[in-house]
C-alpha cells in the first residue's frame, strides 16, 4: 500500500509497447537507494512491480488493462511522473490509504488562481460520484489531496505551493487527464449501504 505522498518524481527515458501491455524505463537519481527488484512501486497512482534497478532508472511493466484503465496509455517519453515506494510498516501514514489500483481517470476543466493556492476542477465520471465527498481524500496521479467541493459529474482539489513545486500536477493543463483512485473507506462503506438493500429473492 502507499500513501499518497510523494517522495520522488522521474522521468520516461522509454517505452516499450507490445500486444499484451508495455515496459517502461523511468529515470530517477534515487532509484538505486531505496527500491529492489520486486519491490512495488506508485507511478502517476498506478502500483507496478520494479523488474529491474539501475542507479539512474528503473523498470516497470504493465499489462494491457492497465494501459486501459489509466492515463499510461498516453504516456509519452520525457514525461514528468510521480513517484512513491511501498510503505513500510515501521512508517508513519502521512496521506490516506492509497492501493494504487486506480479506479478511472478524470479530465482537467477549470484551474483557478487564489493567491499562493491553485483550485483544480475535474469532470469525473458519474458513476465515481457517490465515493467523493467533501473534506474526503482522493489520489490524483497518486497524490494525496482532500476534496474540496464536489458535485454529480465533477471534483475539485485545492493545491498549496509545495505541492505545485513537487509533483507533476503542478504542470496540468485544461484538457489533460489524471489517475483518480477513491478512499478505500468510502468504498466500503458504499458496498456495504447496496449490500443493506439486497435481498436473496
Amino acid at each position: 500500500m502507499f500513501t499518497g505522498i510523494i517522495t520522488d518524481q522521474g522521468y520516461i527515458r522509454q517505452i516499450n509497447k507490445t500486444a499484451t501491455g508495455a515496459q517502461l524505463v523511468i529515470q530517477t537519481t534515487r532509484a538505486h537507494q531505496t527500491r529492489h527488484v520486486g519491490d512495488s512501486i506508485a507511478v502517476n497512482g498506478i502500483c507496478l512491480t520494479l523488474t529491474a534497478v539501475t542507479d539512474e532508472a528503473f523498470t516497470v511493466v504493465a499489462m494491457a488493462e492497465t494501459l486501459q484503465r489509466t492515463t499510461l496509455g498516453t504516456w509519452q517519453t520525457g514525461m514528468q511522473v510521480n513517484l512513491e515506494a511501498a510503505l513500510r510498516a515501521d512508517q508513519g501514514l502521512d496521506g490516506h490509504i492509497v492501493q494504487g489500483h486506480v479506479d478511472t481517470t478524470a479530465t482537467l476543466r477549470t484551474s483557478h488562481t487564489e493567491g499562493v493556492t491553485v483550485r483544480l476542477t475535474f469532470d469525473v465520471s458519474a458513476d465515481q460520484a457517490p465515493y467523493l465527498v467533501e473534506k474526503g481524500a482522493v489520489a490524483l496521479d497518486g497524490v494525496s489531496l482532500t476534496v474540496t467541493a464536489v458535485t454529480r459529474q465533477t471534483v475539485q482539489v485545492a493545491l498549496i505551493p509545495y505541492t505545485l513545486a513537487h509533483t507533476s500536477l503542478g504542470h496540468l493543463q485544461c484538457g489533460d487527464q489524471v489517475n483518480v483512485e477513491t478512499d478505500i473507506l468510502g468504498k466500503y462503506v458504499v458496498r456495504q449501504y447496496q449490500l443493506g438493500g439486497m435481498t436473496d429473492d
